[in-house]
């Protein structure tokens, strides 16, 4: 049987924590909940859940994946797919296994879950947040000849082919780096629609002028980084 662990970055989620935990599929093997440097409850109520709770301080979204990835490459048994998704409850975790299923036939690497229009709820995300992600999306086409039609944090990817890329980014850039590097080393990757609705709380990025433009920067700064190469 596939063993298969989630991700989870959480900043002050305690509202919706438990939700998005309640959620996930049994067949996950462990879930990792990482506070990033929660001043909240998150920890507390992730714990509760039943999830597997650590802390990184030094606040950043890929700060918290690397702490989750750091924690599954000291286990004794390295799972076979690592899934990340969010703590806001945006995600429909139920819909893990369509993420999941085409890197289990063995046709893909890397599986995003794309945040497609007819699927998305009214208002689930800011302009800014769709402009973005049109206009990374067209520069990896443009640049790379991808296919990609969405940086969505909800995504599925073999684990050893994650070790592979050796990801780096420590910020906003963890979405876009990990696609640029699946193009690099050749992956197998495909989009899944998936649902997407309005987040619990207010968003840390999309949500304030300065995460909005330190996301674009650091997007568009992984773009041009690896289109120079």
């Amino acid at each position: 049987m596939t063993d298969i662990k989630v991700v989870i970055p959480a900043f002050n989620e305690e509202d919706s924590i438990a939700k998005v935990l309640a959620e996930i599929p049994s067949r996950v093997s462990e879930v990792i909940v990482v506070s990033n440097a929660s001043t909240d409850d998150t920890m507390a109520r992730a714990r509760e859940a039943g999830a597997t709770v650590l802390s990184e301080n030094r606040q950043g979204y890929g700060y918290a994946c690397l702490k989750g990835l750091n924690y599954i490459s000291s286990q004794s048994k390295t799972p076979d797919i690592i899934v990340f998704m969010d703590a806001d409850y945006s995600d429909y975790p139920e819909e893990l296994h369509q993420l999941v299923e085409p890197i289990e036939k063995g046709d893909y690497d890397m599986v995003i879950g794309a945040r497609v229009k007819d699927k998305r709820e009214t208002r689930s995300m800011t302009p800014q947040q769709v402009f973005g992600n049109w206009l990374a999306t067209f520069l990896m086409k443009l640049f790379f000849g991808a296919n990609y039609t969405d940086l969505g944090p909800f995504r599925a990817i073999r684990y050893d082919k994650l070790v592979l890329l050796g990801m780096e980014d420590k910020t906003y850039g963890w979405t876009v780096e990990m696609q640029l590097k699946a193009l690099k080393h050749k992956l197998a990757y495909t989009e899944v629609p998936v649902g997407y609705r309005k987040r619990i709380g207010i968003s840390k990025v999309s949500g304030t002028v300065k995460g909005t433009i330190f996301a674009g920067v650091k997007i568009l700064g992984w773009i041009f980084k690896y289109s120079f190469k």
